[in-house]
């Protein structure tokens, strides 16, 4: 970047999962809340959302902590 770059500086990785991180939990959680109303449908509209999501960044930390969660002991109750 040149000093006469005037494009804003992007937060470093650290600082962006930092301040998304627990939005990505809570967003995680509503969809997975949603799988058994969807049933066979809940993982080609879980992937529809994902798409959606903007940054790509954020959707993979979102796509992360659905694999996360949906591993957790209990998490299919």
């Amino acid at each position: 970047m040149s000093v006469h770059d005037h494009r804003p500086a992007r937060p470093d990785r650290a600082a962006f999962h930092a301040q998304h991180q627990l939005r990505a939990e809570v967003q995680a959680r509503e969809w997975l809340a949603r799988r058994e109303s969807l049933q066979g449908a809940w993982l080609n509209w879980v992937a529809a959302q994902l798409y959606q999501l903007s940054p790509a960044e954020y959707a993979a930390m979102v796509r992360r902590e659905l694999q996360r969660q949906a591993a957790a002991p209990g998490a299919d109750q």
